[in-house]
């Protein structure tokens, strides 16, 4: 009786073990055969001077990570996540596309990255809500990002809607304005290269974006991006690839360092196939350039494996 007893322990602690990660993490695992391009990252992520995480989820299935399970400031990646609580708030207030939303002078903020702004000058006008999405998804305004934050009642209101659709590691709690007079609060806005890469994974692979017209704006507007033409785009521009993804871009702290350089989307293979991906890096040494050339490696080394696979 003993040992058919032990053996039934063993075998309920290994299946309890199994469902625990289940639970924990829905990306965890990758083919063996993709275990050469998380060795080739790993490689290459080892000799920069800056804290990096990358995850790569392939055709919803397997997954690619270096320090993937790592919280790292979003900066303005988040403006995808704000853009998901926006389509949630409209859909359920009846505000659509075409609809105006008031703008006040005192919400076009001096001293940010605003094009909305440089376009319209500080006063009070009223833009559609197409528009608002526009600049704050494919120009990263930084004014417009705050705006849509006021129209659905807060931070938290977004945070709330990552934490019902199970990414709880997608933490969103300051508005741009904050961060900008206090920069350190950017760590505050905090996710794991896993749980982005899921995000986008669940929106362009598992067909979120055809939930509502406002879904599809946010999929198309992500695809004509302006910002991070260097980074997670660069290897695929003369490929027929195609991208839809959202940039943050941090200021330099007390250190020296830059706070964060991120890019984060979906890639749509020419072969039909398509992969999540999400580069993080945080307090850079290098400039600028040199951190978005990071990315654009990155990306080069997940693409020309795959590619070629």
């Amino acid at each position: 009786m003993k040992r058919p007893l032990k053996q039934l322990i063993i075998l309920l602690f290994i299946l309890l073990s199994v469902c625990a990660g289940c639970s924990s993490k829905r990306y965890v695992q990758h083919e063996r055969c993709y275990s050469h391009i998380e060795e080739r990252l790993a490689t290459y992520i080892a000799a920069q001077d800056a804290r990096i995480g990358v995850a790569v989820i392939i055709d919803g299935r397997d997954t690619i990570s270096v320090n993937g399970n790592r919280d790292f400031p979003m900066l303005s990646v988040y403006k995808f996540p704000q853009a998901m609580a926006v389509a949630d708030y409209c859909m359920k207030n009846g505000v659509g596309l075409s609809d105006t939303i008031s703008i006040r002078g005192d919400e076009m903020k001096e001293n940010t990255w605003s094009p909305m702004r440089d376009r319209y000058g500080v006063g009070d006008l009223r833009l559609p809500l197409s528009e608002l999405l526009e600049y704050s998804l494919r120009d990263s305004d930084n004014n417009a990002c705050d705006i849509l934050f006021r129209l659905i009642g807060g931070t938290h209101v977004a945070d709330s809607l990552m934490k019902a659709m199970d990414f709880d590691d997608i933490v969103i709690a300051s508005t741009e304005d904050e961060m900008h007079r206090d920069i350190y609060l950017c760590y505050q806005n905090r996710s794991t290269p896993i749980a982005m890469a899921g995000l986008f994974d669940r929106f362009y692979r598992q067909e979120m974006r055809h939930d509502s017209p406002l879904h599809e704006a946010i999929g198309r507007i992500m695809m004509t991006c302006t910002t991070g033409n260097r980074r997670l785009p660069a290897p695929l521009m003369p490929t027929n690839a195609v991208i839809g993804h959202k940039t943050g871009t941090g200021d330099v702290n007390s250190q020296g360092r830059i706070i964060g350089v991120n890019d984060a989307g979906y890639v749509f293979l020419p072969d039909g196939r398509g992969y999540a991906v999400a580069v993080f890096i945080a307090d850079s040494a290098c400039g600028m350039e040199e951190t978005e050339r990071m990315i654009a490696d990155i990306s080069d080394i997940i693409f020309q494996t795959l590619f070629k696979r």
